[in-house]
């Protein structure tokens, strides 16, 4: 197997085993969990190939499968479904385990910080194709839930995304050729800021945002509707 697939079958091993955990039981939303995955893939699938095609980014052939849908390796297209799900996974154990009450002055401090920060970043470096629509999307997503949603859950959403980054940004490493010679994925430096965590473009935490977000928004809108 390709060293990209290795990632995304280790990265789903362990939040799958885990989904029949009693206490979390993750596997009773799948129901609900798959319609929000599944519209963040055609989301994220869509600007993926459009990113690709304009040179925004591209692969590697040494670290993937040479088979290419619609411009991107196979890895590339299970990588929609299997972070979401493992990212998610963290979200569920979280508000499973532990009170998260104390956390929800801290969330609503960060909902105003980020929104600032996406709309700093968007107003800075607008002419970078990466960044710009990578926050315009997350601000989109941000103000739509703080102005109109005001969802009661997102103190539990911003600590999971803090969690999250751990094994979101290590798998990111890899990607990104902090353990390689050549990085799996790359990115034209004239298309992001430049700042970076590593090997990692600093935007990847913006995508990583809205990668989590929407497929808790739709996962928490359809079990409201449930009751």
């Amino acid at each position: 197997m390709s060293l990209y697939a290795w990632l995304m079958v280790l990265s789903f091993a362990g939040p799958f085993a885990l989904s029949f955990d009693k206490k979390v039981a993750f596997y009773k939303t799948w129901k609900l969990l798959f319609p929000g995955i599944l519209l963040n893939a055609l989301i994220f699938i869509s600007w993926d190939i459009w990113f690709t095609w304009k040179g925004v980014w591209g692969f590697s052939t040494l670290y993937t499968f040479p088979q290419r849908w619609f411009l991107l390796p196979i890895e590339e297209w299970s990588f929609f479904l299997v972070i979401p799900y493992a990212s998610v996974f963290i979200y569920a154990c979280l508000e499973a385990y532990f009170d998260l009450s104390f956390f929800k002055k801290a969330g609503n401090v960060l909902n105003i910080l980020t929104l600032l920060a996406l709309a700093l970043v968007i107003a800075v470096w607008w002419d970078r194709t990466y960044t710009l629509v990578n926050s315009a999307v997350a601000l989109v997503l941000l103000a739509h839930q703080f102005f109109i949603k005001k969802s009661k859950w997102m103190h539990v959403f911003w600590l999971a995304y803090l969690v999250h980054l751990i094994p979101f940004l290590l798998v990111n490493g890899v990607l990104t050729g902090f353990v390689t010679p050549e990085p799996v994925v790359w990115y034209n430096t004239s298309e992001i800021i430049g700042f970076r965590l590593g090997t990692i473009p600093v935007e990847d935490t913006i995508y990583a945002f809205s990668c989590l977000y929407i497929p808790i928004a739709v996962k928490e809108w359809l079990n409201a509707r449930q009751g």
